[in-house]
């Protein structure tokens, strides 16, 4: 039973989670903590996590979008192949530990961060693709399968990689993102809901609070470009890497 004044308190958590998941993603690392500690059980809580989650993206996806910064069309495919690796992801992981990840993924991790901070392609000048969008779309599929049976990361991963191989500038990676990153999050909401592991009144309550960070970390990204997000990833994986490993030595 969450008590009535964990709502607002969580809404506003959820607020700040959206600012940054907007801007570098690791809006989780905020938010799960703060709803395992208000006495929501583990699946529950990941459940109302990616609901509010998807809603907040929604709206910074939309934003983005909206400055012509998406390639719909384009990226569709990718994002249907990210829709099913984040669906086999969920159902994986009630047959495989979760915790055989807890030392790779910091150290991908701790290897993303040093390269967003020393590739001088980390800025908001497109670059030669790499690959096309087909040839990205099982990279893409296989983020999101990580993203359905595990998570951290999910969207520092899209926008290195997004850089990196299909030569776009950081501030328009970090758009295509969070298309990507809405994907996955409403594979992992339909699966989650059919389970029974949402907690609806909390997340919609949470997910006005994610929708408003969304947009006003939508438009910071925009106004600021590379020279806010650079940094941001670079603070956002080193947090997760930090959380991550304290956890698994924490037990």
């Amino acid at each position: 039973m969450i008590e009535p004044w964990l709502y607002p308190v969580l809404t506003a958590v959820a607020l700040v989670a959206g600012f940054v998941d907007a801007i570098a993603g690791g809006g989780g690392l905020i938010i799960m903590p703060a709803l395992l500690v208000s006495g929501v059980p583990p699946l529950q809580a990941l459940g109302t996590n990616k609901l509010q989650s998807m809603c907040g993206t929604f709206v910074a996806m939309r934003n983005y979008g909206s400055k012509g910064l998406i390639e719909w069309r384009r990226n569709l495919p990718t994002a249907i192949v990210v829709f099913a690796g984040s669906c086999s992801g969920a159902l994986l992981v009630q047959f495989v530990a979760a915790e055989t990840l807890a030392l790779v993924i910091p150290l991908l991790l701790l290897a993303n961060a040093v390269y967003i901070l020393v590739s001088p392609r980390m800025t908001d000048e497109d670059a030669h693709h790499r690959v096309t969008s087909r040839g990205y779309a099982p990279v893409g599929g296989a983020i999101g399968l990580y993203d359905g049976f595990f998570g951290p990361g999910t969207g520092s991963f899209f926008t290195s990689t997004l850089v990196a191989l299909r030569g776009y500038g950081l501030t328009k990676a970090t758009a295509l993102t969070k298309y990507l990153n809405w994907t996955s999050n409403v594979a992992a909401v339909l699966l989650f809901a059919w389970s029974g592991q949402v907690l609806w009144l909390l997340a919609m309550s949470m997910a006005v609070g994610a929708m408003a960070g969304g947009w006003l970390g939508s438009h910071t990204a925009m106004k600021f470009g590379a020279k806010l997000i650079r940094p941001l990833l670079v603070t956002a994986s080193l947090a997760m890497t930090a959380r991550l490993l304290w956890g698994w030595y924490a037990g």
